[in-house]
């Protein structure tokens, strides 16, 4: 079992074989043990709020209830004018390029599904823990080595609280995945038998976007795209959402988030969108 950054060693290693060379210029390493439950799990203070569901409402979540056919997949691009919009709206906050996107994407796709003022929503962030300070991973690790960490707040105070509320909510639950937060997860799995993670009213989000899966080589070049196969990936559609990298015509270098929600929540989003960035990111 690999995750995103595991997958491109373990290819990339492939492509220097491909290329003529004798051995990976990053040896595996094994390392496994380190990610293990303690014996015996021990309690911890970590809430995980990314596997228990948000209090309920009076109407179940439309993203799990709307038919894959009344859904549509739009991409929407995040290049140099919108990233300069978004950061105007949260200044003098300083944040990620990530951070700015997902806040803006969590607060515009609550806003677009409309749940009551007081309906607790979350952001569910899929963080890589490599290279991270009191994390002891081996160099060459291509396991799993992620977690989520969700943020939670109500529907009201997402979508009115500004952008700069949700830019701050993101970068806590990101900062909140440390080595002892793994391991209290471990130990999670193994007491409560490996729980599902919350899925209503809840916004996933990854960025595949530094992977490295565009600059892998086997002899031909650059690959051309890097990213999933097809949008809205997994079981409920739309759940869960990649950041990728794309160029437009003018050889910008932009975020593009692949967005699947139901039909008329969509035009929502992209009102919700347009009015952060200032036009349409498409």
């Amino acid at each position: 079992m690999v995750d995103a950054p595991g997958c491109v060693q373990f290819v990339r290693a492939i492509a220097e074989l491909a290329r003529g060379a004798d051995a990976p210029s990053v040896p595996p390493a094994w390392g496994r043990e380190m990610l293990m439950a303690r014996q015996p799990p021990q309690p911890s203070s970590y809430p995980h709020l990314e596997f228990q569901e948000p209090a309920g409402g009076p109407e179940p979540d439309r993203m799990l209830t709307t038919p894959p056919g009344d859904k549509v997949c739009v991409h929407f691009f995040f290049g140099p004018r919108e990233i300069a919009a978004l950061r105007q709206r949260v200044a003098p906050l300083t944040c990620s390029r990530f951070e700015l996107v997902a806040a803006c994407v969590w607060q515009s796709r609550t806003a677009a599904l409309g749940y009551a003022a007081d309906e607790e929503v979350r952001l569910s962030l899929i963080v890589n823990i490599r290279g991270r300070t009191g994390t002891p991973l081996p160099v060459g690790f291509y396991g799993n080595a992620f977690a989520y960490s969700a943020a939670a707040t109500t529907a009201g105070e997402l979508c009115h609280g500004g952008l700069g509320f949700a830019v701050e909510l993101v970068k806590k639950a990101k900062s909140a995945v440390t080595y002892e937060h793994l391991l209290s997860l471990a130990d999670l799995m193994v007491a409560t038998g490996r729980p599902l993670f919350a899925v209503s009213r809840t916004c996933i989000l990854s960025d595949v976007s530094h992977a490295g899966f565009k600059s892998i080589d086997v002899g031909w070049g650059e690959a051309v795209y890097a990213g999933p196969v097809k949008i809205g990936e997994g079981p409920i559609l739309g759940l869960s959402t990649y950041f990728l990298r794309s160029t437009n015509g003018k050889g910008e270098e932009a975020t593009v988030v692949p967005v699947c929600l139901p039909k008329d929540a969509m035009d929502k989003f992209r009102l919700e969108v347009e009015g952060l960035t200032g036009g349409a990111p498409l």
